[in-house]
């Protein structure tokens, strides 16, 4: 396997660091880490707001929604994932059921008590539901962003190309594009240079190997027990779920308290980067229902 440096965060991803606040929280034999946005400006009757990444992601997942999110008055709570970017291993197990544990730890020391608005991305929203049926207080409501574990499988799986034994960078960066185009983004004028750069800094990084939830319908089964309300955003183009809308509704619908899927157009699996406008004033939406 070829050795592998992790490389320069893009310039989009430093600037925003530079507005954040950075904590560590206990993870396993090690930290997790947190950065967060807008806590002395937030509106005091929003909920604080945890952004949670996908796969083989950071923080930097939500690099383009960030800003909007602080704009509307919110608190904005980003770890890296453990496993993920810069978080430690969590203290047992490889996959999403391993991690509502440490966030829930991290989250304590961070906001005490508080409930929150549980937004996550994909491996993300798994974490997130499985975060709302064990520890249901914290959850204010859970949106769920083309999230897996529904139980709704393709005919055909997706094929992701390896990349990490090729010495050469340019050979590489064909794969990561080849990646995105599979999995994550639906146009091709999506896959700019800043999606390029974050995915790879983003995937040099994964150390949660051996992941299968997402396969499973262990998400669904703990939306059927969850007390709060459930709001979903996903992308038409979704390739998760791409034809198979109908079912995705279905499955969403086992949340006892499902408040609506909405559909972004023209939008791929990470649909918060692709249409940032759109999405962002979809989440907004969501957030702000019942207020």
């Amino acid at each position: 396997m070829t050795d592998l440096v992790t490389p320069p965060l893009p310039f989009e991803a430093q600037s925003l660091l530079q507005t954040a606040s950075r904590f560590e929280t206990p993870c396993g034999s090690g930290a997790m880490v947190w950065h967060t946005w807008g806590q002395a400006a937030r509106r005091p009757e929003l909920a604080p707001l945890v952004l949670l990444h996908g796969g083989s992601g950071s923080w930097m997942h939500w690099l383009r929604n960030i800003p909007a999110l602080v704009a509307s008055g919110r608190w904005v709570l980003v770890p890296d994932l453990p496993g993920f970017g810069d978080s430690a291993v969590p203290p047992g197990g490889s996959d999403a059921d391993a991690l509502p544990e440490p966030v829930e730890a991290g989250l304590n020391i961070l906001v005490g008590k508080a409930a929150c608005d549980l937004v996550g991305f994909s491996f993300g929203g798994m974490v997130a539901g499985f975060i709302a049926e064990r520890f249901a207080a914290r959850a204010a409501r859970v949106v769920l962003v083309g999230a897996p574990g529904l139980g709704v499988a393709l005919e055909k799986a997706i094929r992701l190309r390896a990349w990490r034994h090729l010495a050469d960078a340019g050979e590489r960066d064909a794969i990561h594009r080849h990646n995105l185009a599979a999995l994550m983004l639906y146009r091709e004028e999506a896959i700019t240079e800043l999606a390029l750069r974050l995915h790879i800094a983003n995937v040099v990084r994964d150390r949660m190997k051996g992941r299968s939830l997402a396969r499973t319908d262990a998400l669904a089964q703990s939306l059927a027990r969850l007390r709060c309300p459930v709001h979903a955003i996903y992308g038409c183009e979704d390739a998760l779920y791409r034809g198979k809308l109908d079912l995705l509704q279905a499955a969403l619908q086992k949340a006892p308290d499902f408040r609506g899927l909405a559909l972004i157009e023209n939008a791929g699996h990470w649909v918060q980067f692709e249409r940032a406008g759109a999405f962002d004033a979809a989440l907004i939406a969501a957030l702000d229902a019942g207020l």
